[in-house]
Order: C-alpha cells, then structure tokens, then sequence
C-alpha cells in the first residue's frame, strides 16, 4: 500500500511466521513489515535454541517500491498466493541465516477486526488473516545446517495491517492514564485433519475486547464451525505469570462442549530485540537513517532472565478427545484482571 486511506503515524501492513519442529526444542519467528506514513521497512528473526536467544533485525527506508519486500538480508516472496511463500534470511555474519518454504494446510482465514478506543483515541484497529501449515528449507545456526521437513516442522503464520502503535515513542499526554492492563490469548493449533483459531482479549475488569473460536478444515469449499464464546483458563507457575499449562473451552451451539489441553513446549519472549516495545533504540517502524541497517542480538534466557519479560510466543502442543496437534499459545497477562485477584 503506497498511500494508505489514514495519516495515522501508525498504520503498518505485517507478515509474521513462526517454524517450530514438533519435538519443541527451538523456534524460530519471523516478521516483516512496512510503514507507509513513517517511510519505514524493517524485519526480525529470532531463534530460540536452548537457552539462546537470537536475533538479526534491519531496517532501511521505505521507498515507493511496495512490491518490494527485501529489508537487508531478508526478503519475502509470493509463489502461490495465500498458500506458499518463501521467506529468506541470507547470510549477514550474525550466526542465522535460512531458506524456507510455507505451504498453507488450511484456507487463510480472516479473523474478527482489532478495534480499541483509549482515551478517545483509536489504537488499534487492524485486520489480520491467519493460516496454519507446514515449513520445508533448511536453517543455518551456529555453524550447523538444520534440515526443515514438513513431516516435523509446524507453524502458524498471519498477515494484519491497521493501526497499531509503532515508531518512536509520542508524548503519553493523557494516555498515561490508561490502566495497563493487557490480557490476552492466541492459539491457532493444527491437528491432522483441521486447525483450531482462538483469541481472547479482556481488559481489567475481565469484559471482553475480542474473541474468535473457529474450527477451519483444508477444504476451501467447507464452512468453518464457529465454536460459540472460548473459556480461557492458564494455570501460571507459582509467584509468576509464566503459564505452565492451559484449558481452552469450546461451546459450539450445534455440538457437545468440549476442552483443549495446552502444553506450551518452549517459551520464546518475543518482545525482547525484535522491536515489539522493550528496547527505546529499536521499535517496529523507528527510523534508523539514511542507510540500511543490519544488527545482531544475543542473550542468555537463563544469565539474563530478568530480562525475558512481556508477550510469550510459546511452541505449544494442544490435545482434546483423540485429537493431538500443535501451534502456537501466544499469552500475555500484563497488569490487573479479575483471574489474577486473590
């Protein structure tokens, strides 16, 4: 989108990956986006392997090329659409590179519309498309070359536009007075014959902002099954907002009730280096000059752990009745909510 129908500052258009093998012993994300109204594009990697935490990031101004996807060594390329992608990291001298391939195993899905008002300002408003699948490439890691077969290794993948905040920080002004509260819940799961969508947001009275439960089949030509209102139940490690298992509870009108097991498998933090927030140098759409910029990251999440705090993107397994799969649990419990309250 090269002129986009707000001035908003924040308006972006997004892709975002996640590749994971089942066994659930690393995870790599991947985003990249462009910001019209701040002439920005940037991307991000992070690959979460033992207690490593690694990313490239870069950056590089917009130009009037959207068609153009590449930001430094990253690309992203369309080989058949809402089906198969390619997405590239080329070797930079930071320790991560990969070629992989994405094949959809269901239909893109577009998910309810991100709508919040704060303070009488639009912050959100954003629409995004979801879809599970499949990876194959190879991911090259520490001087070792990783084989991706699609048998093991799993994801989810979206791709949302809107606005959202993004760049360098504004004046708070009266936004300072917002409670702080951000609950939230998002699990697209795949099982062997069908994927599971599901999104809770509640805020700090436990009203709901956004929900969606949705079961999506691989034939375009199949109707969904809505799945009626979901019941999101974590269960945290004790003195923390770690989850350590969940509940999912599905009410479908036309079907008996029934719950989804989550196992989260492998906690990555994505907040941490990738530009989602944390760091005051290094935010999703901040102009960082004239010439492109490529950066290297790396921590420890066990030397480091005070750091690895915010929004988890967790490898997860989910299971109900005779149906085991995998996907992502992506949770946050930030501030107050009713659940949280002795």
């Amino acid at each position: 989108m090269r002129h986009v129908a707000t001035s908003d500052r924040n308006f972006y258009d997004r892709y975002y990956f996640n590749c994971f093998p089942i066994s659930g012993d690393m995870m790599l994300i991947i985003g990249v986006g462009q910001y019209p109204n701040l002439g920005v594009t940037d991307a991000f990697a992070l690959l979460r392997r033992g207690t490593a935490h690694q990313v490239v990031r870069a950056s590089r101004e917009l130009g009037a090329d959207r068609m153009d996807t590449s930001v430094g060594p990253f690309r992203v390329e369309v080989i058949e659409g809402l089906k198969r992608l390619r997405v590239v990291l080329e070797e930079c001298g930071h320790g991560l590179a990969f070629d992989l391939t994405w094949t959809g195993s269901i239909p893109a899905t577009l998910e309810p519309r991100h709508y919040l008002r704060w303070q009488e300002r639009v912050v959100f408003d954003s629409t995004r498309l979801a879809q599970t699948g499949r990876w194959e490439g190879v991911i090259e890691h520490g001087g070792e070359r990783i084989a991706v077969t699609p048998d093991r290794w799993w994801g989810a993948r979206d791709r949302s536009w809107g606005i959202r905040p993004v760049g360098e920080p504004e004046p708070p002004g009266i936004q300072a007075r917002n409670s702080g509260t951000f609950y939230w819940m998002y699990a697209p799961m795949q099982f062997a014959d069908h994927s599971i969508l599901a999104i809770v947001q509640e805020d700090e009275k436990g009203r709901r902002l956004l929900e969606e439960a949705v079961r999506v089949w691989p034939d375009p030509d199949r109707e969904p099954d809505f799945l009626g209102r979901p019941d999101y139940r974590p269960v945290y490690a004790p003195g923390t907002r770690d989850a350590v298992s969940a509940t999912i509870a599905f009410t479908p009108w036309d079907a008996e009730p029934f719950e989804v097991q989550v196992t989260p498998l492998l906690p990555v933090h994505i907040m941490v280096g990738t530009g989602y927030g944390l760091e005051p140098d290094w935010r999703h759409g901040m102009y960082q000059g004239e010439k492109p910029v490529v950066q290297g990251v790396v921590h420890d999440t066990e030397q480091e752990a005070d750091r690895f705090w915010g929004l988890v993107d967790a490898a997860a397994r989910f299971t109900y009745g005779e149906h085991e799969g995998y996907g992502l649990y992506e949770y946050w419990a930030l501030g107050d909510h009713p659940s949280l309250r002795p």
